[in-house]
């Protein structure tokens, strides 16, 4: 079910199998494999121990924070940079490299 449900948020180049039922089941062993088993503490009932999976889930979490921070930073760097080019075609700068220019715009495309 796990497997069905993180399906959407896929990144490309995933191969078909990698959302299968054995695959996420292996990787989810690795991984508590290689996470330390955090020390139980002494103390007074009802209180809350940290299990293995809330430090899987903070450690990917942290992972994932990271990512997307870094995909903000290219990403604002790629606006100012075309936001630059803009204004630099705008006032008549760049006349002799706007066929080169189109160019690279359509290959993004």
């Amino acid at each position: 079910s796990v497997s069905r449900a993180i399906k959407p948020f896929a990144e490309p180049g995933r191969p078909p199998d990698w959302f299968s039922q054995k695959h996420c089941a292996s990787q989810y062993s690795e991984l508590l494999e290689t996470t330390e088993t955090p020390k139980r503490k002494r103390g007074e009932k009802g209180e809350v121990v940290e299990t293995v999976e809330d430090v899987i889930v903070r450690k990917l979490t942290a992972e994932r924070v990271e990512e997307l921070k870094k995909m903000i930073k290219e990403t604002q760097e790629k606006y100012r940079q075309l936001k630059k080019d803009a204004e630099l075609i705008q006032a008549g700068h760049m006349d002799n490299r706007l066929e080169e220019l189109c160019n690279e715009i359509m290959m993004w495309v």
